[in-house]
């Protein structure tokens, strides 16, 4: 049911894949509920602060291909991530910006000129019915979001009130951070508990050539095609607690990084893990994409995820129009 009095968005096009997200439903693993949300939670991040929403306000992923949406009140937004090629009523318009976008306007995304998933952040957020905490939807069973769905042709989005637009100066994500985010072509990973199952050299291996993504990946999991990584030891173990970013080897040695939507426990051995620090660069592999592994300690690791939360949370990042 439609709320007349609240703005709205029409989708006039869904695009391939477009959600709605937030930063996930945490804390339900053990009810087979994975944590779901942004792909690049980063870029949902920061396109919520330039347009003064908190972080973890509800906004629409795009992947591969963008929506078409008619706004039906005046609207703060921002697009980040991916460069879908925005145009607004035909004009390009910047990314990584917060933008004034009036009644009746239409936003156009096309497909992708780098990376995999686009973020629209609106000020207010997009409304949706919270399922577990969350506002995430989870396209393996059905959970949350709009109608537990990717959007169709003819939905309407209800966003929160968007006044105070004027008192929200235009800002835009610093260049230089963006330079160093956008470099995705390495991942850094950390070893884990069951690393000492394989052969010492399998983790070299791992690191030591290039893997490109198959076609057959999703929001579950990121499949790799590379040099096999055969190992002697047990082909599969009991069944654990599996977590987002390990990095499994099943029995044809093609590894698997395990993504948003992933199963909470699996049967797969884990020689490593993506650090959270780059868990935004998962979300923007598309398929025939190559990536290369880098090991890191976990004090680096750590390190690294502290002076990312720093330059995010010290707004330094963000720069007046």
């Amino acid at each position: 049911m439609v709320d007349a009095d609240q703005p709205h968005i029409r989708v006039i096009s869904p695009g391939f894949q477009t959600t709605v997200q937030d930063l996930g439903r945490y804390g339900y693993a053990h009810l087979g509920i994975s944590a779901s949300g942004a792909a690049d939670p980063l870029s949902l991040r920061l396109g919520n602060l330039l347009v003064g929403n908190p972080e973890n306000t509800a906004a629409l992923e795009m992947a591969l291909t963008g929506g078409t949406f008619e706004f039906e009140s005046d609207c703060l937004i921002a697009l980040t991530g991916s460069d879908f090629q925005p145009e607004l009523d035909g004009q390009s318009v910047p990314m990584w910006n917060s933008l004034v976008v009036k009644s009746g306007q239409h936003l156009c995304c096309s497909s992708t000129k780098n990376g995999a998933r686009s973020y629209l952040s609106v000020r207010g957020g997009i409304m949706v019915p919270l399922v577990f905490g969350s506002a995430s939807t989870h396209l393996q069973t059905g959970l949350g979001g709009f109608n537990g769905r990717a959007l169709e042709k003819g939905d309407v989005l209800t966003t929160g009130v968007t006044g105070g637009m004027n008192s929200e100066p235009p800002r835009r994500i610093d260049a230089s951070f963006l330079t160093r985010k956008l470099n995705r072509s390495v991942v850094r990973i950390v070893t884990t508990s069951r690393s000492d199952l394989f052969a010492r050299d399998l983790l070299k291996r791992l690191c030591s050539s290039a893997y490109r993504i198959l076609e057959e990946s999703n929001r579950m999991g990121i499949r790799l095609n590379g040099p096999l990584l055969l190992h002697e030891g047990a082909k599969e173990i009991l069944t654990e607690g599996v977590s987002t970013g390990a990095v499994q080897l099943p029995p044809d040695g093609n590894p698997i990084i395990l993504f948003v939507e992933h199963q909470t426990t699996g049967g797969y051995p884990t020689i490593a893990n993506v650090i959270s620090a780059d868990f935004h660069i998962l979300g923007q592999l598309k398929p025939r994409d190559e990536i290369r592994f880098q090991p890191v300690s976990l004090n680096q690791a750590w390190a690294m995820l502290r002076d990312q939360e720093s330059a995010i949370t010290s707004q330094k990042l963000f720069m007046q129009l």
